[in-house]
């Protein structure tokens, strides 16, 4: 069986899910405000429900609020460490302790990758505080993951356009970059920037496989087999709902392998 690695998850704190800015993906989700902080054992078991073998869980850092510390996330590998994997977050206001808190989360909690989201910023990827972000993850060989596309929370979308991550990833042709959320409705941008740049990829955390664009399915079958990364978007999105009519995308078994885990696998070099 093929393995499966979800490249965008969270385990959340409750911080982070009661925080107002996901009331809209509340309203979509129809779910109610948690009011516990949620088990690792629950993320593990809805992983087993799906067959997903490992998830790359990310630390949250947004202006002026921490809503999942690195160490949370670190705590959180701990108790799972055969399937869940560490994503560090960092302050792009402070780009010196940003520095040192990569190197800390690469070195010191053996985390895989750095994320952050322009929208929580509410500044685009080119923004020169995200430059000292960029020689760092070059520096210590890790990816570097943002979100493109619309956002669910009720911010400004139009810095996740695909295509500020052009300009990035000429100016740092060493990044690998991973764009989750697939890019809508600006997927062709995505796809475009994927093509053009050696390092750059594409997840499809927080779409279903009945919703991936038809200029995404295209791109997987053919010549970006090699560049899409299977991604839920946890718990916003279960693994099981994610994965659900997986068959009728009509991947051959090498094209499923890499896209479920053989990508994962190369960028984040697991």
């Amino acid at each position: 069986m093929t393995e499966i690695i979800d490249a965008w998850g969270q385990h959340p704190t409750l911080r982070h899910a009661q925080n107002p800015m996901f009331d809209s993906l509340r309203r979509w989700t129809k779910t109610p405000t948690p009011t516990e902080e949620l088990p690792v054992a629950t993320t593990v078991g809805l992983m087993d429900r799906a067959g997903v073998d490992r998830m790359l869980i990310s630390a949250w850092e947004a202006p002026r609020n921490t809503m999942i510390s690195n160490d949370e996330v670190a705590g959180f590998v701990a108790e799972a460490p055969d399937r869940l994997i560490g994503v560090g977050s960092v302050n792009i206001a402070r780009p010196m302790e940003a520095v040192r808190e990569i190197r800390r989360c690469v070195t010191e909690l053996g985390f895989k990758a750095i994320r952050v989201l322009p929208w929580l910023w509410e500044v685009p990827p080119t923004d020169r505080r995200f430059y000292p972000v960029y020689a760092a993850c070059v520096d210590l060989g890790v990816p570097f993951c943002t979100q493109i596309g619309h956002t669910g929370p009720l911010m400004p979308s139009e810095v996740g356009r695909p295509l500020y991550l052009d300009q990035v990833a000429l100016d740092f042709p060493e990044l690998t970059i991973v764009g989750g959320h697939i890019g809508y409705p600006w997927t062709e941008e995505a796809v475009a920037v994927a093509t053009k740049h050696e390092n750059v990829y594409i997840d499809t955390s927080a779409y279903t496989v009945g919703r991936y664009p038809p200029e995404l399915v295209r791109f997987l079958k053919r010549h970006g087999a090699e560049k899409v990364l299977f991604g839920t978007n946890y718990p916003m999105m279960p693994p099981e709902q994610a994965l659900k009519g997986f068959d009728a995308l009509g991947l051959d078994e090498r094209q499923a392998q890499q896209f479920l885990s053989g990508n994962a696998k190369r960028v984040f070099g697991l």
